[in-house]
């Protein structure tokens, strides 16, 4: 971890709602050089504090079924969540405490694929104990801008 000062929490903050902005226009916000502000930017991706990726809208991309699975291990939740991971759709998986071991979210072409991935490729693996389904019926709020206050 780095420590971020005012000018740093302002670039991240700019970055989250348009990480293609330019190092001018960045510069003018923080009232820094453009060349500081890429060395200050720079900085910040190094760090591992900042990623600039392309979000993708998994309904414009034809994966209109969503859902996350509560899983529950029997031992060993490293490797079932290494196994979990490799399966396709899936884009999110967490360990976790309370009644489930791991929260996995998956993102799929129809409700067939859905069934697939949890009753052939989850329940298959070895030491998943039980799976629970919660599918999406929309998402409500998906935000990317946090961390900074």
């Amino acid at each position: 971890m780095i420590p971020l000062d005012p000018i740093d929490r302002q670039l991240i903050e700019a970055l989250q709602k348009d990480g293609r902005a330019s190092y001018a226009d960045l510069a003018d916000l923080v009232h820094l050089s453009p060349a500081a502000t890429r060395l200050r930017v720079q900085r910040l991706l190094d760090a591992g504090v900042v990623q600039v990726v392309g979000v993708t809208d998994p309904l414009a991309l034809g994966y209109p079924v969503m859902a996350a699975l509560g899983i529950r291990v029997e031992r060993n939740v490293r490797a079932v969540a290494d196994q979990i991971a490799g399966i396709a759709g899936v884009i999110y998986v967490v360990f976790t405490s309370g009644s489930f071991d791991l929260l996995v979210e998956v993102l799929c072409e129809d409700s067939a694929r859905l069934l697939a991935v949890i009753d052939d490729e989850i329940r298959s693996i070895p030491d998943v104990r039980s799976v629970e389904s919660f599918t999406y019926f929309g998402i409500h709020t998906h935000r990317f801008v946090w961390g900074t206050r």
